[in-house]
């Protein structure tokens, strides 16, 4: 399944954008304090912990809880990657060189939250717009080297890889 980057409650029996948390201010204090589930309580079940006060809200995914959906313009002309329906309160600065594709299953990763694991999808539409900016030196087969942006050509560091 494509990252989509929607919160549900675990019960919900539909999953779509109808039954999924669409309030920004529920969205950015729920993701703010998303961080790693090493809590003791079902951490092979929910990898991820919202803590919220003495609540804790447990979180599984398909693969990471941190989904980048728009590319935004951020002060001084640094690009900000947006992610899980917080505009720019949710947001990390965009470093073009510290994007992978992993070749056996291809969604694009960058990195995220530290408390959230240190690596976040980037949406499936927003890959799609980034992916004519890759650069394949070694083929079509193989990752990609390269990432061109705004003018410029960035080396692929894959030092996301160690996180994955």
């Amino acid at each position: 399944m494509q990252p989509v980057g929607e919160l549900f409650l675990d019960d919900a029996k539909v999953k779509n954008f109808i039954t999924c948390f669409k309030d920004k201010q529920f969205l950015v204090f729920f993701f703010q304090r998303l961080k790693l589930n090493q809590s003791g309580r079902y951490e092979d079940s929910f990898p991820y912990l919202s803590p919220c006060g003495r609540e804790h809200n447990y979180v599984r995914c398909d693969d990471r809880p941190v989904v980048f959906t728009h590319l935004l313009e951020g002060p001084s002309d640094q690009q900000l990657l947006s992610f899980c329906g917080g505009a720019d309160q949710l947001a990390v600065p965009f470093h073009p060189e510290k994007l992978i594709i992993l070749p056996e299953n291809g969604p694009v990763k960058h990195p995220g939250p530290e408390r959230a694991g240190g690596v976040g999808l980037v949406k499936s539409a927003l890959a799609f717009e980034l992916s004519p900016c890759f650069e394949y030196q070694e083929g079509p087969s193989q990752p990609p080297t390269h990432f061109h942006w705004q003018e410029k050509r960035f080396a692929l560091t894959n030092e996301l890889l160690q996180l994955i």
